[in-house]
């Protein structure tokens, strides 16, 4: 067996969601790469066109498309245009993300809620079953969900965002079930604490002390870090693993 060509994703096109900056950023890099074709999705057009610049220097064919993936109309004609500029999806990356940094739900609006559980869950949703159904018409696909370490502990600060989260698990799980017969695999992976836009206040914290002090790799991950992790799920190296849940996070949640 020919183990450098089990992580060859060349043939392969890839629908990376919130792909224009952080952790999506390095898997649509690290995807393409190893051979995939890339469709980045995000909300702010001058990050898309900047990580698709970059994607454009590896050689491959990838694209661009600026959307909000809470408006639900939007995501079946984004898919469709994918398919038609790339080829058929064979791997979906499930990553974009927010936060509501509201203290806790006695703080926390209605409206911060909905927003966060429509981005990080039910896009996951509705792109796992628009997508999927093109990968069964295949008979094969990937399908890597992005969880977080608040996928396994709960959070006082950011419930809408751990709920999320933890509900992630549980659809990757489901979804893997459901999918396994048509040769569809469906993972997680967790990241712990990397250095992003978005986890940018929380250096400023006392809470960065303790991230620190609990990691025993010492320091707060590099996104870049997470590529070879998402090359392995979506690569045929992973074609018996589904329904698991990876952490990436130094040895965090060791403890």
């Amino acid at each position: 067996m020919n183990t450098q060509k089990l992580f060859d994703l060349s043939g392969n096109v890839a629908l990376v969601t919130g792909g224009n900056g952080g952790i999506g950023r390095a898997i649509a890099i690290g995807l393409a790469e190893s051979g995939a074709s890339v469709a980045i999705l995000g909300r702010n057009k001058e990050k898309n066109q900047s990580v698709l610049a970059e994607l454009k220097t590896i050689g491959n064919p990838a694209i661009a498309i600026t959307i909000d993936l809470t408006n639900r109309e939007d995501l079946k004609p984004t898919i469709k245009t994918i398919e038609e500029t790339l080829g058929p999806i064979s791997i979906l990356v499930n990553n974009a993300g927010n936060v509501s940094l509201s203290g806790g739900i006695l703080n926390e609006t209605p409206d911060d809620w909905d927003n966060v559980i429509e981005t990080q869950l039910n896009s996951v949703f509705l792109l796992s079953k628009h997508v999927g159904e093109s990968m069964i018409k295949q008979k094969r696909g990937k399908i890597i969900n992005i969880g977080s370490m608040y996928s396994f502990f709960g959070s006082g600060l950011i419930p809408s965002y751990a709920a999320a989260k933890g509900a992630i698990i549980q659809l990757t799980k489901s979804t893997a079930i459901e999918f396994a017969p048509n040769n569809i695999q469906v993972n997680a992976i967790a990241p712990g604490w990397f250095e992003t836009d978005m986890t940018a206040p929380v250096k400023t914290m006392p809470l960065n002390d303790e991230i620190i002090a609990r990691t025993p790799a010492g320091r707060w991950g590099q996104t870049e870090e997470l590529a070879g992790t998402a090359v392995f799920l979506a690569s045929k190296a992973s074609d018996f693993i589904t329904g698991e849940t990876i952490r990436v996070d130094g040895g965090y949640s060791i403890f």
